[in-house]
This record gives C-alpha cells, sequence and structure tokens, in this order.
C-alpha cells in the first residue's frame, strides 16, 4: 500500500466509538459532541446557602483561608488555615464593636459536620495554644500555611496512610500521611515535589481511572500565577512538573486550583481557580491591592484544561467585604448534601474579622447544561459504546420545553423502535430520569440525538 493510499485510508476510516460503557457523562466539553445546532453549553453559577464556618476563635481569624472539604463515609470534614493578620484589614469599614483579632502562628484547623450544612470545630487537644489544648487544631509549623489533606481512594493504600496531605515547606511540598484524619505524621522529611512557588493551596488526590495520584500546585510563568500538573505511583516519586495547557485561551493570574476528579464521574476534573487581578482595587484605603472571584474549568486528564467559560463561576457579588484582593475562593472538593443537591465552600470577607466560609449549592451534576432557548435545537454525539439497556437523564425543561432522543447506528440510522417518532417526549425536571429502550444496544457502537426545546440537559448516562 503507498504512502497516499494509508494516509487516505486513516483519513476515510470511520472515527473509533468513544468508550462510555455505564459511567456518567457531563456536558461541560466537547468530549461527546459531534454535532451542534441551535443549542450552547451554558454555565451555571451556585447559589448562596448560608453561612457555614466562621473564622471567630482565637487561634483562627481575619485571612483563615485555604479549606478542603471532604466526605468521608456519613462525616464530612473541613480543613482550613487558622490565621490573623490585622495589618490587612480596611479599618474605615469595621463596625460599631467589631475589633481584629491579634496575630498568631498560623495553625491548621479542622471542623466537621453531618450533612455538610451544620459544622462544628470539636476540642481535639492536639496542639496548645496559649496555654491551652482545648481548641480544633490539629498542625502547627510552616506546612500549615496551606495544608491539603484528601483521602486516599488507592485500593493499595495501607489503614495508616488512609488519608495524605501535601504541605509547603522551604520551596517544596512535605508529604503526610494519617490514619484518622487527625493526627498527622510526614512520610519523609524531605520535600517530594520542589519544582514550583506552592504559595497557595497544593492539591493532590488519586486518580480511580487513570491508577496514579495526582498534584496540581502553583507556580509562576513568566510573572503569571498558574499551576503545574504531575503524576506518582507512590506519592513520593513524581514526574517533573507540566505546566496546565489552556489552549488559546488569554493569559490569567490563576491563585489557586481547588482541582478535584468529581464523585459522580471521578474520570472528569473540575477546577474552581480564584483569578485575581492585582491591578484592580475597589478601596482606596485597602491596606493591599487587588480583587478577585472564581472561574470554573475541567480536564480528562489533568494538563490540558477546558477553558471555553472565561466568565466568572462566582462573582464578588453586592457584599462589598468581598470586594478586597484574595477573597470569593473555592475550597478543594464538591460533595452532594441532598440527593438532588451538591455543595461548594467560599471563602467570604477575607481580612475582615467577619471572615467565614459560606456554602454554595448546585443541582447536582448541574455545572453546565446543554441548554436549548424556545427555538429549540438539536444535538449529535460522536459514536460511543455504551453499557445498559435503560438511558438515564438530568434534565430540566419548561412548562412549554421538551426533550426528545433518538438512538442512531454509527452511520446515522435510527436503530429499531428508537428512532425519535417512536421515543417518548421527555418534560418536567428530574436529576436521574430512567428511560428503558425499546431495542437492545449489545455493544454495538451508537450515537445519540437530542432534539431540544426550552429545556436543559446536564448528564447522560447508560445502565442496566
Amino acid at each position: 500500500m503507498s504512502q497516499l493510499a494509508l494516509i487516505l485510508g486513516l483519513l476515510l476510516a470511520p472515527p473509533q466509538p468513544l468508550q462510555i460503557g455505564s459511567r456518567l457523562e457531563l456536558f461541560v466539553d466537547d468530549y461527546l459532541i459531534d454535532t451542534i445546532e441551535g443549542l450552547t453549553l451554558q454555565l451555571h453559577s451556585p447559589q448562596p446557602a448560608g453561612r457555614a464556618l466562621a473564622f471567630d476563635q482565637p487561634w483562627e481569624g481575619n485571612t483563615s483561608a485555604y479549606a478542603t472539604v471532604i466526605k468521608d463515609g456519613a462525616r464530612y470534614r473541613m480543613y482550613y488555615r487558622g490565621s490573623a493578620d490585622p495589618k490587612y484589614i480596611r479599618r474605615s469599614a469595621l463596625k460599631p464593636g467589631e475589633a481584629a483579632l491579634p496575630p498568631h502562628p498560623e495553625f491548621t484547623c479542622y471542623a466537621e459536620s453531618p450533612d455538610g450544612i451544620h459544622w462544628t470545630k470539636p476540642v481535639l487537644g492536639l496542639i496548645e495554644f496559649r496555654g491551652s489544648k482545648a481548641n480544633n487544631i490539629l498542625w502547627t509549623g510552616p506546612e500549615a500555611h496551606d495544608f491539603a489533606p484528601f483521602l486516599d481512594a488507592n485500593p493499595a493504600t495501607t489503614p495508616a496512610a488512609r488519608y495524605k496531605a501535601f504541605g509547603r515547606r522551604e520551596k517544596g511540598l512535605i508529604a503526610f500521611q494519617s490514619a484518622d484524619g487527625l493526627n498527622w505524621t510526614k512520610i519523609q522529611e524531605t520535600p517530594v515535589i520542589t519544582d514550583g512557588a506552592f504559595d497557595s493551596l497544593n492539591v493532590g488526590f488519586w486518580d480511580t481511572t487513570r491508577n496514579h495520584y495526582v498534584a496540581v500546585y502553583r507556580d509562576f510563568r513568566d510573572g503569571v500565577r498558574t499551576f503545574k500538573f504531575a503524576a506518582s505511583q507512590d506519592f513520593l516519586h513524581w514526574t517533573p512538573g507540566q505546566w496546565a495547557d489552556f489552549g488559546g485561551a488569554p493569559v490569567e493570574q490563576l491563585y489557586t486550583n481547588a482541582a478535584t476528579p468529581y464523585f459522580r464521574a471521578p474520570h472528569i476534573y473540575l477546577a474552581f481557580p480564584k483569578r485575581f487581578f492585582p491591578d484592580r482595587t475597589r478601596f482606596e484605603d485597602t491596606p493591599s491591592p487587588g480583587i478577585s472571584e472564581a472561574v470554573f474549568m475541567t480536564s480528562r486528564d489533568g494538563l490540558h484544561w477546558d477553558r471555553r467559560f472565561m466568565e466568572a463561576f462566582i462573582r464578588p457579588g453586592r457584599d462589598e467585604r468581598n470586594w478586597v484582593h484574595r477573597n470569593n475562593m473555592v475550597a478543594a472538593g464538591v460533595v452532594p448534601t441532598a440527593a438532588d443537591e451538591i455543595s461548594l465552600y467560599v471563602s467570604r470577607h477575607y481580612t475582615y474579622p467577619s471572615a467565614h466560609m459560606e456554602r454554595m449549592v448546585l443541582r447536582t451534576d448541574g455545572f453546565v447544561s446543554l441548554h436549548a432557548g424556545f427555538q429549540g435545537g438539536e444535538l449529535l454525539t460522536k459514536p460511543i459504546l455504551v453499557k445498559g439497556d435503560k438511558l438515564v437523564l438530568n434534565y430540566a425543561t419548561s412548562a412549554a420545553g421538551s426533550i426528545r432522543f433518538e438512538i442512531q447506528s454509527a452511520s446515522g440510522q435510527p436503530l429499531p423502535r428508537l428512532a425519535l417518532r417512536e421515543t417518548p417526549v421527555l418534560w418536567g425536571d428530574a436529576i436521574d430520569a430512567v428511560v428503558p429502550l425499546a431495542t437492545p444496544l449489545a455493544g454495538v457502537p451508537i450515537r445519540l440525538r437530542f432534539v431540544m426545546k426550552d429545556a436543559d440537559l446536564y448528564s447522560v448516562r447508560f445502565r442496566d
């Protein structure tokens, strides 16, 4: 075969089907999409759900930050930095009776909750603060600046290392482990990653799809805050860091990353970077310049990030105390707090005595939707291989709206009893709407066609 014939054969060969199986897929990128007409991918911002945790204890304070939230069985855990630095307070904005806490060393603090909504600060009795251990401090020292734990999903991990964490020290990341998430030890004294700046929350986790540890950590590139990606099999020996690739997106100051695998679709990484504008200052008497907000991006490998949504995911809003530097930072971790709800936690009032974490909520899978206006539109997926004889959809329509679907062969022919005119018209609002299929799919490559009007489709999967 000539080289030209080989090239033509590759160009004309049908695309290999995506191996979806029964996993959940979100409409956060172009992964599933072949053709789209009249529809858009629409970003949805979370809604405020109340103050989750106030940084009001003497060992906390106005610059408490860098939170991580973990759901561990029936218990929710929150780790955060307790910090007070009165020099950052905009004193003209203090209310009568408000006063700054005096400065103190930085601590890693701990809170817990039975539901992710109501939080308490248990007395741990581990670290002394001003002559007493009656506090919720679990670590002190330089690593407490940005201590970032995670629950290790590696099936080979030992009970003593069920929890792991990163903490910065001397321009490197120190690896920690814990059996209970409260009593921590260093795995080794020397840093495990050294090619970064690390001066914000540096996250790690076990990737259950690719079977390796992932680190997403802070560095500067040409003076701009951004992040790197590295991988490891043992949490100690890491690949050289690679710069995050944002495609053709404009260069922006991304202060943190808050990267996490989505718990319902762990092959998809979510990130909520704090976008920082050092040249914008809202109030003339602010001791430090800058404003910030949260943005949203996704990745399927930790290195290449989809930045199609350049608009803010979480704005500072009308509260003037959120319009100072380094505010509106999303905690690492997205957790379910109801059957139809997920929660994120956001730093508010940073630098003020009223500093706290706010809970914000979305519908389950509700970050982005495939959106149809009243005029409607349709989408056709790439060829996919699925497992199951039921289609499960997360969708919402107006009273006038609808979602219709068709299942085709890879070549575009409707399958028997699954043509558009033969499948049910869907309307309403459901997180896991189960639609039995009249024809078994039996491992044959298929395409999904959706025809929508005044509706949003958030996720799709197949199941038995």
